[in-house]
């Protein structure tokens, strides 16, 4: 079986599971663990923030993030294809109490400037205001694009001269960098803060990083607190974590296996594949006259994907995944669907 449903069916290696066996561990509600300590320190480092905030989920910390960084009854900005609005259950209305203005944003999945203008709402007598700016990084329904710096910051500066702070889901954001070969603080410098899995891409069996200013990360401790994150001996998965950062450079090694897998794909009768720019890759299978879940009950067992629309078709490469598992799989997929 060829599992390309998601880089988070990944597991930890030996290396990982040896970390967790031997990590120093404290009750990290009281502060006393020392790997996660280590652990939030270096992931602010990496990105370029004053500190950080290690939490079980991405989810879960997209939702602090918002419930930080917003009064109740305020207006959030965000893409219509973006994971917090499509993928966290509403969670910006049941836990923040946000209204969430949805924009079509650009091809890409950045609203623009000029949308960020005319989709911006003052706060008056009638109305509660726009309390905050969501991006993604890379955009997961829209093919695991890497969004560039350029339309990072334009966006954020057009949100900050509205005195609109900026988050940014980045659960893949260290594939954007690596797409893009830019350092990950280009993507990361002109927003308020960022959340980054290290339990996808980077093979960690859980966790994920929230990051901001010393301020953002104090108050999104207590939030973390109040949504059940708080955790005691941490250290035992935030070791794994710790070692899943220094995986950032075998990220391209995923990219050059969904291109391949693209390739293979495209070659198949009544596929039509988005090119990819990182790991994720998505197929329209409408030409074969079948819906996804049809052509996932063809491929059974054999190969993995994820149905992603009546028609569409998601499969992500990952660290498990190797160059010939790809060949394997095209093979596979073509058979199927003879």
């Amino acid at each position: 079986m060829i599992d390309l449903r998601s880089d988070t069916v990944t597991k930890p290696d030996d290396e990982m599971r040896d970390a967790a066996a031997a990590a120093e561990v404290g009750d990290d509600v009281y502060g006393e663990d020392p790997t996660v300590n280590d652990l939030e320190a270096r992931a602010a480092e990496r990105v370029g923030k004053e500190a950080a905030l290690y939490v079980p989920t991405g989810t879960m910390g997209n939702q602090i993030a918002a419930r930080v960084h917003t009064e109740r009854g305020q207006e959030v900005l965000a893409d219509r294809k973006s994971h917090v609005v499509k993928y966290e259950l509403g969670g910006l209305a049941q836990l923040a109490g946000l209204q969430v203005r949805m924009l079509d944003a650009d091809p890409r999945g950045v609203p623009t400037p000029e949308q960020i203008d005319a989709s911006y709402v003052a706060e008056d007598l009638h109305r509660p205001g726009t309390g905050l700016l969501c991006l993604e990084n890379t955009h997961n329904a829209r093919g695991g694009l890497a969004i560039e710096p350029e339309k990072i910051e334009a966006a954020a500066d057009t949100a900050h001269d509205r005195d609109v702070p900026v988050h940014v889901d980045g659960a893949r954001l260290f594939n954007a960098a690596t797409a893009l070969d830019v350092p990950v603080t280009d993507l990361t410098d002109p927003v308020d803060s960022v959340m980054f899995c290290l339990s996808k891409g980077l093979g960690a069996p859980v966790g994920s990083m929230l990051a901001g200013s010393e301020e953002f990360i104090e108050r999104a401790r207590r939030v973390r607190k109040l949504f059940g994150g708080g955790m005691r001996q941490a250290g035992i998965v935030a070791a794994p974590g710790l070692r899943a950062l220094e995986n950032v450079a075998d990220l391209e090694t995923d990219h050059e296996n969904a291109r391949l897998l693209a390739d293979g794909l495209d070659e198949i009768g009544g596929l039509e594949v988005q090119g990819p720019e990182t790991n994720i890759v998505l197929v329209d299978v409408s030409g074969l006259g079948l819906a996804s879940e049809d052509v996932l009950e063809r491929l059974g067992e054999d190969v993995r994907a994820s149905a992603f629309g009546e028609t569409t078709l998601r499969f992500c490469t990952h660290r498990c995944v190797s160059r010939d598992d790809v060949e394997n799989a095209v093979e596979l997929v073509a058979e199927r669907l003879e």
